[in-house]
This record gives structure tokens, C-alpha cells and sequence, in this order.
């Protein structure tokens, strides 16, 4: 069984870790093989939407396999980050799909993605903590921007696992699901994002993305920088809606 596939469903591209054994969690190769998944979809221009999910249903991923720490060291310095994708930043929306344990450098990676959605049964937090392993998938940089500084340093420095129910409320969790149901609402939400106009969507993502720390006038200009060469799809847009299409919030699909 390969520790890592990729599919095609829809408008969207599935990469599933799958060390169901080791609760999904990564080792050099499972990082490489990560990594060639997500160059598959960077270059897909049909897939739109990239889902991370893990396989098994017990764990979205409990990080760094500690027990094969070794298969690491050729990755340490890697520009793209020991678990393969952590410090490239995506071209198009990512969502984690979350069951489980989602643990360590497995949070790093949810962290990566866009929108986290989560099962009710589902824990997440940093517990490398206890043994003096730090956080260097990106997790000290990407909590702060999505919690707030003061509940990140919460998880970061003591190492608590949060719930679902937690993690929803401080903004971690985009959505809590039924047991189950966490690829189905990922691949949902990824459905949804694909009918949008692209380039605009995508537009304001980047403007989002890169306007985290710019002065609030460079992030004006930035967004203004982005938003110019959509201009052409942003009246088609607003004729639409003039001839009553998406009245009344219609129309989002999520």
C-alpha cells in the first residue's frame, strides 16, 4: 500500500496520508512522496482545490514519525520543508480534512492548508512539547496568524490538546462535522470554491496571503495590484448580479 495517493474527484485533487499503523504519520519518503503529490496538483490546471486528509478515519496525521527521525536528516534543510509542502506556499485553496488524532507536525500541515474541516471526535494540539521537539513546519508562524498571538502561544507553549468543539471556537476549525462525513464536506466546500469566478477568487487570496505584514497602506495598494487584472470578470460579474443572479446571499454552494 503506497503511504501516499492522489485522485481526482471533481474539480478537486485528494492526497490521503496513509500509515494507518503509525497513525499517519510521516517519515522522509512519506514526505518526498507529499511533496510530488502536490506538484501534481500545482500543475493540474482542472484541479482546483486541493483536499490533505488521512486515511483510516483515527488520525488526520501525528506528525513526524519519531520512531524513523533518521529518514529526516536529508530533509532538515530542505527549502520546502521536512514534511514536504510546509514552507511552499499553494497557488490555489487548500482544505485539511480532519478525523482523529491531528498532532504535532500534523497540525503544521493543517495549518498549511486554507480551511481546516474537522470531525467531532477529532483532537489537535502540539504535544512534541513534552520531549523538546520544536516546531519547524511552519506552526509558529501560521497558529499566531489564524488564532491570534495570545491562544496560539496557548498551544505552543504548554502543548494542550484542544477538541473540536475547542478548536472551532478559537477560529482553528473552520467546520465540525459528523464522524465520517469530513472528506465528503471538505470535497463540498472544495465544489463550491471551483463554481467561483477563479481569477478574482484567487486574486483576493493572494492578497490575504501576502498582505500579512505589510502596513495596512502597502496591503490597500497590494490588494488594488491584484484586483486590477480581474477587472473584466468583475463587471461580467456585477451584470449578473443585475439581472437578479445570486440575490438574497444565493449562490455560494458551501
Amino acid at each position: 500500500m503506497d503511504p501516499v495517493t492522489y485522485e481526482r474527484r471533481g474539480a478537486a485533487a485528494l492526497l490521503t496520508i496513509d500509515r494507518q499503523e503509525r497513525r499517519n504519520a510521516i517519515d522522509g519518503p512519506t514526505a518526498e512522496l507529499i511533496a510530488a503529490a502536490y506538484d501534481r496538483f500545482a500543475r493540474d490546471d482542472d484541479a482546483r482545490v486541493l483536499v490533505v486528509t488521512g486515511a483510516g478515519g483515527v488520525a488526520f496525521c501525528a506528525g513526524a514519525d519519531l520512531k524513523a527521525i533518521e529518514s529526516f536528516a536529508p530533509r532538515m534543510d530542505d527549502p520546502r520543508g521536512p514534511l514536504g509542502i510546509s514552507r511552499v506556499i499553494s497557488p490555489k485553496p487548500t482544505i485539511a480534512a480532519i478525523s482523529g488524532w491531528c498532532l504535532a507536525g500534523g497540525l503544521e500541515l493543517a495549518l498549511w492548508c486554507d480551511l481546516r474541516i474537522a470531525t467531532q471526535d477529532s483532537a489537535l494540539g502540539f504535544p512534541e512539547r513534552r520531549w523538546g521537539v520544536p516546531l519547524v513546519d511552519g506552526g509558529t508562524q501560521r497558529l499566531p496568524r489564524i488564532v491570534g498571538l495570545g491562544r496560539a502561544l496557548d498551544l505552543i507553549l504548554t502543548g494542550r490538546i484542544v477538541d473540536s468543539d475547542e478548536a472551532l471556537a478559537m477560529g482553528l476549525l473552520t467546520e465540525v462535522v459528523p464522524a465520517g462525513r469530513h472528506v465528503e464536506r471538505a470535497l463540498e466546500f472544495a465544489e463550491a470554491l471551483a463554481r467561483f469566478p477563479q481569477d478574482t477568487m484567487l486574486a483576493d487570496r493572494r492578497a490575504a496571503i501576502e498582505g500579512i505584514g505589510l502596513t495596512f497602506e502597502e496591503g490597500l495598494a497590494l490588494e488594488a495590484r491584484n484586483g486590477e487584472p480581474t477587472q473584466a470578470t468583475a463587471w461580467a460579474g456585477a451584470a449578473r448580479f443585475s439581472g437578479g443572479e445570486g440575490r438574497g446571499g444565493t449562490g455560494s454552494g458551501v
